[in-house]
């Protein structure tokens, strides 16, 4: 059960291997980039399903460290990273759980983990092989290793230790070059030097070099003056055309052997928020084929939250009593589901204008009705 306009290997539900392959080359021989959606709730990610269904199209979810411990429960004990690592493998089954009933391909992932949170992905690996093991598949599609802030040579020799893992179980690494400025999830990294804010052509050539002999299952979040957090438009300086001279300088040294579109690497961008979209598109151009969505989205969940309660505000003051009669309940108002279901409803709508500017609508052609028998096998953990 596939989709019109994408590969045959493309499915509802969590798709892994040679079928995220597929499709992350269709978003970069078609021009456009993928939402990459950060989520600390089921709450949140049945919105990100809710408008990747909306708008017929492909959705990415990724969890952080720090959202993952959330999701597990911020009451338990995070030793040697036990609660982040239960939280991401909840949340794992939760997407594999309901993907396939929404309609749409959906790449699970992990975003930053720099040097000191190894083991947590170490964690989710292990979860992986073991899945695997029973599945064929694993149960994440991709892990991001960021090992920016580490000299580049030891950068490169992790990411190749962890691309043959996860090649061998059809997973796909995420590497990143230069830093992403800015504070996300508690890495701050507003004060680096400039010049660590812009990746260079060279450099982003050593990892093809040493990453493409061991496998094509990697990307490249190279730095191109992303910064985390959110600003004016206009104050973030981005320049994507460092990543359309990496694409020639690469293409130049591979000679014959380049891809026919001169983009021989698969780009991701990081903090985008407060981005101009002709800057967006302009890097989609040059082979981005993943751009991640969290400031935005985190703004829109409480601001349907916020927007619920100025409304109903005179509704939620007590269990009984509103402008309605002192004796009439409130039970309607302050259900939490109800304010929930706000949130959700301004992250979607938030969403849809991300969809629109990654130029990433109507791809599917007709989004696949899930099974109302339940996923295919590997969708559950039974």
């Amino acid at each position: 059960m596939g989709y019109a306009n994408l590969p045959s290997s493309v499915h509802p539900g969590v798709v892994t291997g040679q079928a995220m392959l597929d499709l992350l080359n269709h978003a970069k021989e078609n021009g456009y980039a993928i939402p990459a959606v950060n989520c600390v709730s089921s709450s949140g990610i049945n919105a990100c399903l809710e408008a990747a269904r909306k708008n017929d199209s492909p959705v990415i979810i990724q969890l952080s460290a720090g959202g993952s411990q959330f999701y597990g429960g911020k009451s338990l004990d995070n030793k040697n990273y036990a609660a982040a690592v239960s939280g991401a493998v909840s949340a794992a089954f939760h997407v594999r759980t309901m993907a396939e009933l929404y309609g749409v391909p959906v790449i699970l992932h992990t975003d930053h983990c720099a040097k000191k949170l190894l083991p947590w992905v170490d964690g989710l690996l292990a979860a992986s092989e073991r899945y695997h093991a029973k599945h064929g598949e694993p149960l994440f599609s991709s892990h991001m290793i960021d090992l920016s802030e580490e000299p580049i040579p030891e950068n490169i020799e992790i990411c190749k230790d962890y691309l043959s893992r996860f090649s061998k179980i059809g997973m796909l690494l995420e590497m990143e070059l230069g830093i992403t400025g800015g504070e996300e999830d508690g890495v701050n990294n507003e004060d680096v030097p400039l010049e660590d804010l812009y990746s260079k052509p060279e450099e982003i050539f050593q990892v093809y070099e040493a990453l493409t002999p061991i496998s094509d299952m990697f990307t490249v979040a190279a730095a191109f003056g992303n910064v985390h957090g959110v600003y004016k438009p206009g104050n973030v300086k981005l320049e994507p055309k460092i990543l359309g001279r990496a694409q020639t300088y690469i293409s130049e040294k591979l000679g014959d052997k380049a891809p026919a579109d001169k983009k021989p690497v698969s780009f991701v961008f990081h903090g985008g928020s407060g981005s101009d979209v002709s800057d967006i598109q302009e890097a989609i151009g040059y082979g981005v084929i993943k751009m991640n969505i969290d400031t935005d989205t985190q703004w829109a969940y409480w601001d349907g939250i916020r927007n619920f309660e100025t409304k109903n505000h005179d509704y939620l003051q007590g269990q009984i009593g509103n402008p309605d009669g002192a004796d009439k309940p409130n039970k309607k108002y302050y259900d939490p589901r109800v304010c929930l279901r706000a949130a959700e409803t301004s992250t979607v709508a938030r969403l849809n204008q991300c969809f629109a500017d990654l130029k990433c609508t109507n791809i599917l052609g007709g989004a696949a009705e899930g099974s109302a028998l339940g996923p295919r096998l590997g969708g559950l953990p039974v």
